[in-house]
């Protein structure tokens, strides 16, 4: 932040979409891969590139790209997304003078090994669909700020859920029902109680495994057992259960929204040539559509003791 003639200035500069993949090759033929869109904004002392147009002080973006790719290479391990942010968000705060703090945000392109008769494949792997996410902030000081996410996830069950006692007026046109589908893309964002580089794990892969039993807990959650399900009065309750789910499950978890549209499969009715009463489908044939659709989101955390 700087000022300039009772003006005030707050900014910060950085390199958006820089595309990189890694391959780690084992010695037994195995290899691991990822692929990674990395956005990274730095907050700098750089005011003299704004208030007189001198750029000494200006870490090029251009130089940002080029160390993603460096950094890839040096990271010789497996690593998380969520770890190279860190790698990142370090350099740039400890090897620039200039740089006070690093904002550095990865979504990892889901791609899943292949299974060949029922084994899976050394080095083959396919797309899959939900993107994993993170966001890094790191400053001089080594105060940390973590958040990791999902987008994309796609799910749907077509019972066990209704909708009921809502408010009616002139201008409801809506049913009661205690039997629908229910389908959803759930976006997820949850922070790590992680508050410094010193406090973080330092287990290999810490944060893989930790993004996919919270994806596996929200699915459970929504879901339900196998063969009875579970019901679900409305995608408001059903996103608590899920949010709450995972608080209770997962300590170094401090809170977690979630976004969760409904989109709607309407179910569809036609009249007959012969009979113009209408023809009804008994739930069995629907029309899918997400516009318009409604839109829930909501956050859950801790509670902060001040005793």
């Amino acid at each position: 932040m700087g000022e300039l003639r009772g003006l005030k200035l707050d900014q910060q500069h950085g390199k958006s979409r820089v595309r990189v993949a890694r391959v780690w090759k084992e010695g037994d033929g195995k290899h691991h891969f990822s692929e990674w869109s990395v956005n990274i904004s730095l907050l700098s002392n750089c005011l003299p590139a704004y208030f007189s147009g001198d750029n000494y002080d200006i870490v090029a973006t251009d130089t940002m790209k080029n160390t993603v790719y460096a950094k890839a290479k040096e990271c010789s391990e497996q690593l998380s997304a969520e770890d190279f942010a860190v790698v990142l968000a370090k350099h740039f705060t400890s090897f620039y003078q200039q740089v006070t703090g690093a904002i550095v945000n990865i979504v990892e392109k889901p791609w899943e090994r292949v299974s060949i008769n029922g084994q899976q494949h050394d080095h083959g792997f396919k797309l899959g669909s939900e993107r994993h996410t993170t966001e890094v902030m790191v400053d001089k000081s080594g105060t940390l700020r973590m958040t990791s996410g999902i987008e994309g996830l796609s799910i749907l069950k077509t019972t066990k859920s209704g909708f009921e006692g809502f408010i009616r007026d002139q201008y409801t046109m809506l049913p009661e029902t205690r039997e629908r589908m229910m389908a959803t893309e759930v976006t997820a964002s949850w922070r790590y109680s992680f508050e410094s580089l010193s406090s973080l794990p330092l287990k290999p892969l810490y944060f893989t495994e930790r993004y996919t039993d919270v994806k596996e807990v929200l699915l459970n959650t929504f879901f339900g057992p196998s063969k009875e399900g579970v019901y679900s009065p409305s995608v408001q309750a059903t996103l608590h259960e899920m949010a709450k789910a995972v608080l209770e499950r997962f300590p170094d978890i401090s809170f977690i929204q979630l976004r969760m549209p409904n989109l709607h499969f309407l179910p569809v009715n036609l009249p007959s040539k012969d009979n113009p009463v209408i023809v009804k489908f008994d739930d069995d044939v629907y029309l899918p559509t997400d516009e318009p659709h409604g839109t829930i989101q909501a956050t859950l955390s801790h509670i902060r003791s001040n005793m």
